[in-house]
């Protein structure tokens, strides 16, 4: 088990759940817009969220964020130990930093100590495209060189009395991400974020993503997760989500099951399928849906849902934990199902209160 890392209260690693994260993509400086879309972040269920801080503007703009964001804000520094320092003064809840890159060795001794003195972790990031030469020279580009070059530049704030670390090592290929991160589990224990970098767009980064994170999830390893995507923010924890769910991580959540369809069905499934995901994808209850084109395998196959559905051309059959309930029309069936699927999850809500 790793160690466990508080960030503005939240706490990452040691056992605790693994934490979903994202990056704002407005200028930190422009504090309304970035409020704007944290906001639309924490409603979406992302629990700790980054920001660029690319100048002493975004710095000072920390203060009014970090007011009034409801979640940890993590500022996201590059080149500048000053800069680094003024955001961890102006009430950053971590930082994100690359010794390598933040200058000289004063430079980082600076931010150990002011991050020692205000009691913050701060996440040491490697990358494929900032690998020190030295590592890049003697393991190529590949996870040995990712993994030396994060535990180099951790072994520099360790050197100062930095022990509130989080670290990781990221590729755009999934293969070399996985790697990685499976190296580096074997030789550290500080909490791991997990994502794939530069993933692509929302599909593919969506497929990539899934992929890489999802087998190191299910391998026990990641701490916290970022779904890198060249989209809205808001699409990376939608993505998060459904990573962590499908992994058995996030049981709070109403799970729907539906057949791909084939030429038995008779009825509009899909669309009912599709509809039912959407209406349901924010609401925080453990219950389970069925929807399924024929009656040759759909009661058997969901009989372990709290509500179904199956049909044919003209009728649909109902059914509870695989037990057949009622027959309506294949006419009313959208209808009766939402209606039942409102019924029964406002009754688990009644339970829960």
């Amino acid at each position: 088990m790793s160690r466990q890392v508080n960030i503005g209260g939240v706490t990452v690693g040691g056992g605790a759940p693994v934490r979903v994260q994202s990056m704002t993509t407005t200028p930190t400086s422009d504090v309304a817009a970035t409020l704007a879309q944290i906001g639309r972040l924490r409603e979406a269920g992302c629990e700790i969220v980054r920001v660029a801080v690319r100048g002493e503007e975004d710095a000072a703009a920390l203060w009014a964020v970090k007011q009034a964001a409801g979640i940890p804000v993590v500022a996201d520094i590059h080149f500048s130990s000053k800069l680094a320092v003024l955001a961890i003064e102006n009430g950053a809840d971590k930082v994100r930093i690359n010794p390598g890159n933040i200058g000289t060795e004063a430079d980082i001794r600076r931010v150990a100590d002011c991050i020692r003195a205000h009691k913050i972790p701060v996440r040491v990031g490697a990358n494929t495209g900032s690998i020190e030469k030295h590592f890049l020279e003697k393991y190529g580009r590949s996870a040995a060189a990712l993994v030396e070059s994060a535990l180099y530049n951790v072994g520099i704030l360790e050197k100062y009395g930095v022990s509130d670390i989080v670290i990781s090592v990221k590729a755009s290929s999934v293969p070399l991400t996985v790697e990685a991160y499976r190296l580096l589990a074997k030789r550290a224990d500080y909490p791991l974020h997990v994502g794939v970098t530069e993933a692509g767009t929302r599909e593919s980064g969506i497929v990539k993503s899934s992929v890489g994170i999802g087998a190191l999830l299910l391998d026990g390893i990641g701490d916290t997760v970022r779904v890198s995507l060249t989209d809205d923010p808001v699409e990376e924890i939608y993505a998060a989500e459904r990573i962590l769910r499908a992994c058995g991580l996030r049981k709070d959540y109403v799970e729907v099951v539906s057949c791909p369809t084939c030429g038995r069905c008779e009825w509009e499934s899909m669309r009912l399928a599709q509809e039912v995901e959407k209406r349901v994808f924010g609401i925080r209850k453990r219950a389970k849906l069925a929807v399924m084109g024929c009656v040759v395998n759909g009661p058997g196959e969901a009989s372990d849902c709290d509500l179904g559905i199956a049909g044919g051309k003209d009728k649909c059959v109902l059914f509870r934990h695989g037990e057949p309930c009622r027959t309506v029309a294949a006419a009313d069936a959208r209808a009766e199902f939402l209606k039942e699927a409102e019924a029964l999850l406002c009754g688990k809500e009644k339970d829960e209160r």
